[in-house]
């Protein structure tokens, strides 16, 4: 941590969109840790972000918050000593507010990342004291990113899932399972707490593909089940903020900003002609700031400040 950082240490938990190399050490597919993934990152290194380079998170802490550095996917080999005083990344890509949408490619549950949390909070309280610890708990920030996973690589592809929940019962589970994790970490004492909102999922590349019949155009159907979640969501954390005393909880909206660079690339500096860089193939583009998607799930190439580069 910078001596200049506005919090002691920072706590991310989530998936692709925050995650720095956590699946690097599991049995999944779903990994980013080779080529091209990281050819813009220092010294072109892929670290098992699902970026070209720096993803948003990594942003806000050096460029905002002034970290150094990210603090360390939590699972890597970096996670040692100091190096997690100032916080860690717990995140999981293919993770959700569903346990299933992790179990379903062998990714890190939210649930498994609370109990990861528990685990790290003894290591530095052993390394600090209680007191010392205890502050660096309270007065850290936490970041959730979670719920695309849920709805895209898990309900929508699920006959299991569609036949026991409607779409709105679905939500609803979902909400009462980030309720719960809201509260989990309350109890361990988080009190600075931001989540993202769903993204416009129906205009995310792989979205297009699987359910946009054959045109390129979002998906309509899948951005306004993201708008109702995210309604969803709104409500559920008030009612977090006005039951928990002391929480600052944060909404964090990334639907308009994204769907304004989709529908309008040019205005916003990008070009019209795609919307996705990263073919995961040999021949990525060259400039990966000229598009919003740097792949099909998770990661946008452009220049706003949310953005991976």
């Amino acid at each position: 941590m910078a001596d200049g950082a506005l919090v002691p240490a920072v706590f991310i938990f989530g998936d692709s969109v925050v995650d720095a190399g956590n699946n690097n050490a599991l049995p999944t597919l779903v990994k980013s840790n080779f080529p091209p993934y990281g050819r813009d990152y220092h010294d072109q290194i892929p670290t098992g972000r699902f970026c070209n380079g720096k993803l948003a998170i990594d942003f806000l802490l050096e460029d905002y918050l002034y970290f150094d550095s990210s603090p360390p996917a939590y699972l890597s080999t970096k996670a040692v000593g100091r190096n997690i005083l100032n916080g860690a990344n717990f995140a999981s890509a293919a993770s959700g507010f569903h346990d299933s949408t992790a179990d379903l490619y062998f990714a890190i549950s939210l649930r498994k990342q609370l109990d990861y949390l528990k685990e790290y909070q003894a290591r530095v309280v052993g390394m600090v004291g209680e007191a010392n610890a205890s502050s660096i708990f309270s007065n850290g920030l936490y970041v959730l990113s979670a719920g695309s996973s849920d709805l895209l690589q898990n309900y929508s592809i699920s006959p299991l899932l569609q036949a026991t929940y409607t779409m709105n019962q679905f939500f609803d589970l979902l909400l009462s399972n980030y309720a719960d994790f809201i509260e989990n970490l309350y109890q361990m004492g988080a009190r600075k707490i931001g989540v993202t909102s769903l993204p416009p999922i129906g205009c995310l590349p792989a979205a297009i593909t699987l359910f946009g019949s054959g045109n390129n155009q979002c998906v309509d159907m899948l951005n306004h089940n993201a708008l109702v979640f995210n309604r969803g969501l709104n409500a559920t954390s008030q009612r977090l903020l006005n039951r928990l005393s002391g929480l600052n909880l944060v909404v964090l909206d990334t639907y308009q900003p994204l769907y304004s660079l989709v529908i309008s690339p040019v205005e916003n500096g990008l070009l019209e002609t795609s919307i996705l860089c990263n073919s995961l193939a040999i021949g990525t583009c060259a400039n990966a700031s000229d598009y919003v998607f740097w792949d099909a799930f998770s990661s946008f190439g452009g220049r706003q400040p949310y953005n991976c580069l």
